[in-house]
């Protein structure tokens, strides 16, 4: 890609990509109103994304986790097997003490959430433009104590040991789909999902299918509430 990234006098390049058009008008009018930034384009699906991160080749990329047709860390991780120069800032509904990590080893720079102040998003947006990682004060914490190898309470954080397919899942049934609508979204097979499925009930220390559900719809509820 042909770049003009690092001029000075240039604002910085946004692309907005949530599927929510309010929340892509809302963030698109906060970043408007700033000197220093604009928004090149915005996008509802992946490819949409793919299209707009092509043709605008933008700075920064702030994308949601949570897509109808992708789940943003996949779509984070091909744009920038892409183009690794721009910055990612993943804006999401979804609690940072389950998903800033896996963010950050996707290849984000910062992680925001949607309950945070507004004016936190345009700190992110500054702050990875300059090559910094934007993340809260708590969440930097535990990741300088993992990389330290002396985080002990790591191991008892309920989804440590799952891996990030398996949190989708874990994510997708919370949202009450069932086995076949998931193998749909995810392009997998049914047994896959399944397979899925048994390893979480057991890293979670679940006792059966049905308690597993209801930990995972109710996880769910309790990230809808922080909207």
């Amino acid at each position: 890609m042909t770049s003009s990234r690092g001029a000075a006098f240039e604002p910085i390049r946004v692309l907005i990509v949530d599927d929510h058009p309010v929340v892509r008008d809302s963030l698109s009018r906060l970043i408007e109103a700033e000197a220093d930034m604009t928004v090149v384009g915005v996008a509802g699906t992946a490819d949409e994304t793919y299209s707009a991160f092509r043709k605008f080749n933008p700075d920064i990329v702030i994308l949601d986790i949570a897509l109808a047709d992708a789940h943003g860390l996949d779509l984070l991780q091909n744009l920038l097997a892409e183009d690794p120069d721009p910055g990612a800032v993943v804006f999401s509904m979804y609690d940072e003490r389950t998903y800033a990590e896996r963010a950050i080893r996707a290849g984000a720079r910062g992680y925001v959430m949607k309950s945070a102040p507004t004016r936190s998003i345009l700190d992110a947006i500054r702050t990875t433009h300059r090559g910094d990682y934007y993340l809260s004060p708590p969440v930097l914490s535990r990741i300088l104590r993992s990389l330290s190898k002396s985080d002990v309470a790591a191991q008892d954080r309920p989804f440590a040991n799952l891996t990030d397919r398996e949190l989708e899942v874990y994510q997708l049934l919370g949202q009450g789909l069932d086995l076949p609508a998931i193998a749909r979204q995810l392009s997998l097979g049914r047994k896959t999902v399944e397979t899925y499925r048994r390893r979480i009930k057991e890293k979670l220390e679940l006792d059966s299918m049905n308690e597993l559900l209801q930990h995972a719809i109710q996880w769910t509820h309790a990230q809808s509430r922080q909207r």
